[in-house]
Parts: structure tokens; C-alpha cells; sequence
């Protein structure tokens, strides 16, 4: 009897395996010359720069650290918690790029996630947001690609440690979190809504960076749009969770994601600020509003929205708090000297280019890690508001003046409970940042 049960439980173990191997096994595809150019129209390719540009292409292939490297020439480090993944070069250079890729092998690495040669690439590469994309936007953005210039660039190595190294295994991650195929639209909701479904959840896969992930790496399907920590950088939550205490609107969201400022909310800064200015502002604007309706209606954005005018007022009466006569307060005047010039407002509403910190993303969050990101950073004249730029205090501002600062506007422009260790965790998001920010006049 022991030995029939023993002999089943081999059995069941080994068709298990059987059967994992038939679903993880893709064989190679074969190579093809590089097609020239002429193979695409102007039209399909001009559309495909358009939905590389909206799906960050360039941002994620396109060396940053260190020296900068060759657009979609790869090699950009992404760091996770299984270790430094680097992207690959995604020009058409046939020994290096994707140059011998056909339509077919770019259409699967898009869809399943699975290389030109049957290896399964890691889920740093959002494949399982662009499943969802239409077979005809997938082969406009192939267009685009092979028709960029050829480079010859080979990426470093990852290093990513075993067992999550096994490429193999990456195909228990799919069978347990990939969703593969088109998004289908929803008739609940009207075309604008599904059009920035499509967008957000396809193209470009914003749960990505804005949703917590788990022991495995996959997003949460239980805290979608959560918010979450990426590149240093704390990605707010993009559903009622946000802490702000006025609330994303469909029109707060658009001129975030159109201009690179939501006046109620303030400027996109860090890895933000290339999705906004390199990818979203190349797509039409009717998709930006798809995007923005859509991401208001996560947040429940209409049936909150009359908590605003009280929020507002409270946040402008805030704003000129220790402003005005003498000041003894010493966190107060490092505050007077080193921002108030240029974030106090004393109307009714904020000024446009004027960011409010009581109404800021960065005050409200549970970490002060983006605000001591901006402040050590600084604004350049690219990121954020076009033109306007915020310095650096980078040289000017010790941890131990980070740690006040962040202090007093805590307590002073919001309504929350003080953030804790905050010395220690200036000098941590110090430690991040290169030498000289984008910035540094201070």
C-alpha cells in the first residue's frame, strides 16, 4: 500500500514537472536579416514613435547612471530586490540589438514576455502590461525600432542571484501573476474611459511603478494603485489612498500629465518628470484626457471633490503661517530664508508656478523621502513647470537642516503625525543622489 501511494505521488510529481516544462519550453525563433526601412510606412512608424514615446521606451533603455548612454541602446540599471537588472539594446544593430528580431519574435517578447531565442526575460520589462496592447500598435512600435539607427552596445551583466537568476523559473512567475491577452473594454464605462484603460493599464503600465509589489516582484492585485517606492523615490497612490487633502480631479490629473504641474498638487520631479516630458506630452491630447478620466474615476475624484474648498482654505491660511512679523523661531526662519519666497501664497488659490506645500504630494506622504529628493535635487528647467526651475540646496542644507525643515513644514502644513528618524533618513536619500544634483547653485 506504501509503495502504490509512494509510486503516485512520483507520478503525480513527475507529470507536474512534464507539464510545467510543455508550458514553460518556447523554442527559438529564427533569425532574420535586418528588414530596411522601406519595409514600414511613414505613417505606421511616426505612430509607433508616438506609443514608444507614451510606453517610455527611451526612458528605460537609455543608460543613465555613470556616463549617458545611446537612446534605446539599453543598459539602463534598474535596481530590485533580487538584484541589478540592465535593460537590453533595443536598436536594430543585428549582434547586439533586436536587428534580427522578426515582427513574430517582437510580438511574443511583448505578449509573453519570452526572448527571440526561448528565453524568458525578467518582469522588470512591463510585459504584462503590454500583453494588452493591440497586435497593430505592437507592430507600429516594432516599425519604429527597426527603423531607428543601428548601435552596437553590449549592456552589463545583471546581477540577479540564484535561484531567481533561472530563467526557466520566470515561467512560474507568469503562470501565477500574467493575465495575458488584449484588455477588453469595459461596457460599463464610456469610450474615453476605455480608451484610458487601455492606456494606463496597457501602453503605459502605470500600475507599474504606482502599485506595491510582493515577495515575487508582481503588483499586488489586492493594492492596485497603492503607491510604491521606485528609483528612491516614493510613487504616491493614485486611488482614494492619496494623502493629499484635495483631491485628483480629471482636470488636476490632465495638467499634471500634459504640463508637468497640477496647480492644487504641485510639478512632477524625478523619474516622473521624462514620463510626463519625454513620453505623455508626445501623445495626443485626447489621450491624455483618457488617461487623466480614467485615473479620476479610481480615485473616486467626483464623489470626493466637495471637501476641497474647506481643504483649500485651510491650506492657504496655512501657507503664510510664521510669515509675517518678527520670528524667534529658528525652524520657522530657516524655512523664511530657504523656501517661503518662492511657495508662499497668500491669495485664495495657489499661484500657478508657486507650488503650496500644504497642498503638496511630498508633505503628505508617510515618508519624507520625496521632499528631501526635491530638496537636495533641485528642479531644472526641463522637469516640472517648462522654464521654471527650483535649486539645489544640495551644499547649502545639512541633514541635520533637512531634519528641521522637514519637521516644521510637518507639523505646520498638514494635519499629520511627525515623521520620525528624519536626520537619519536625510542622509540616506543624500547617499543616492550623484555628486553634483541637476541643480546644484546653492
Amino acid at each position: 500500500m506504501i509503495k502504490r501511494i509512494a509510486a503516485a505521488i512520483v507520478g503525480i510529481g513527475v507529470a507536474g514537472g512534464v507539464g510545467f516544462l510543455a508550458y514553460a519550453w518556447y523554442p527559438a525563433i529564427a533569425p532574420v536579416a535586418p528588414p530596411p526601412p522601406s519595409t514600414f510606412t511613414a505613417a505606421q512608424v511616426e505612430h509607433g514613435r508616438v506609443l514608444a514615446a507614451g510606453g517610455y521606451c527611451a526612458e528605460c533603455h537609455t543608460r543613465t547612471d555613470g556616463r549617458r548612454g545611446i537612446e534605446l541602446a539599453g543598459d539602463y540599471k534598474m535596481d530590485t530586490p533580487f538584484g541589478a537588472i540592465f535593460s537590453s539594446n533595443i536598436t536594430p544593430d543585428p549582434e547586439t540589438g533586436i536587428g534580427r528580431w522578426s515582427q513574430a519574435a517582437f510580438m511574443r517578447a511583448m505578449r509573453k514576455g519570452v526572448s527571440r531565442d526561448g528565453a524568458h526575460l525578467f518582469p522588470a520589462f512591463p510585459f504584462d502590461h503590454f500583453t494588452h496592447m493591440t497586435d497593430q500598435d505592437i507592430n507600429d512600435v516594432y516599425a519604429f525600432l527597426m527603423t531607428r539607427q543601428p548601435v552596437h552596445s553590449v549592456k552589463r551583466e545583471n546581477t540577479v542571484g540564484f535561484p531567481f537568476n533561472i530563467r526557466m523559473a520566470q515561467a512560474g512567475w507568469k503562470l501565477l501573476f500574467l493575465q495575458e491577452g488584449l484588455l477588453k473594454n469595459d461596457p460599463a464605462h464610456d469610450a474615453e474611459w476605455n480608451r484610458g484603460a487601455y492606456l494606463a493599464e496597457g501602453l503605459s503600465h502605470c500600475a507599474a511603478c504606482h502599485t506595491p509589489r510582493n515577495a515575487m516582484g508582481a503588483e499586488k492585485s489586492s493594492a492596485a494603485y497603492d503607491g510604491s517606492t521606485i528609483d528612491n523615490w516614493i510613487a504616491p497612490p493614485l486611488n482614494a489612498h492619496n494623502p493629499t487633502p484635495v483631491v485628483w480631479t480629471e482636470d488636476e490629473f490632465f495638467k499634471y500629465l500634459r504640463f508637468g504641474s497640477a496647480p492644487l498638487h504641485g510639478s512632477a520631479a524625478g523619474p516622473m518628470s521624462p514620463v510626463v516630458h519625454g513620453g505623455l506630452s508626445e501623445l495626443p491630447e485626447s489621450d491624455v484626457h483618457a488617461i487623466a478620466h480614467y485615473l479620476a474615476d479610481i480615485d473616486h475624484a467626483s464623489s470626493r471633490v466637495g471637501q476641497d474648498p474647506r481643504a483649500i482654505a485651510w491650506a492657504m491660511n496655512a501657507s503664510m503661517k510664521d510669515l509675517v512679523g518678527p520670528q524667534t523661531n529658528p525652524n520657522a526662519r530657516l524655512y523664511a530664508g530657504a523656501c517661503a519666497a518662492c511657495h508662499a501664497n497668500s491669495g485664495p488659490q495657489p499661484v500657478e508656478g508657486r507650488p503650496e506645500l500644504a497642498l503638496n504630494n511630498a508633505l503628505w506622504l508617510d515618508e519624507p523621502t520625496n521632499l528631501f529628493q526635491v530638496v537636495l535635487r533641485g528642479i531644472g528647467t526641463t522637469e516640472g513647470i517648462s522654464t521654471v526651475s527650483m535649486p539645489s540646496f544640495y551644499h547649502s542644507l545639512s541633514d541635520a537642516d533637512l531634519a528641521r525643515l522637514a519637521a516644521y513644514l510637518r507639523a505646520t502644513r498638514t494635519t499629520l503625525p511627525p515623521w520620525t528618524d528624519l536626520e537619519k533618513k536625510a542622509a540616506e536619500v543624500r547617499k543616492t543622489l550623484p555628486a553634483s544634483p541637476v541643480a546644484s547653485s546653492h
